[in-house]
């Protein structure tokens, strides 16, 4: 009898428990955090990139579109 679905490939929450054990074992806490930190600002660093691409792209197919980074001053 299974009582969570748990994640694909069969890991449930005791599987990934024991992998984050292992984790800060290797690694350690504060390395961790430095980890974590770098990916967090990767992630934002993506989404900002992404963002820019969509909106070149839309002022391609249609150069009346403004995003608001035309300003007048």
């Amino acid at each position: 009898m299974q009582l969570a679905a748990g994640l694909p490939g069969g890991l449930g929450p005791l599987e990934l428990l024991i992998i984050l054990g292992i984790v800060v074992l290797l690694f350690g806490a504060t390395r961790l955090t430095d980890v974590g930190k770098g990916l967090g600002k990767g992630i934002r660093e993506f989404r900002k990139e992404m963002k820019t691409d969509e909106d070149d792209e839309a002022k391609e197919k249609d150069p009346a579109v403004t995003t608001g980074d035309d300003k007048k001053t």
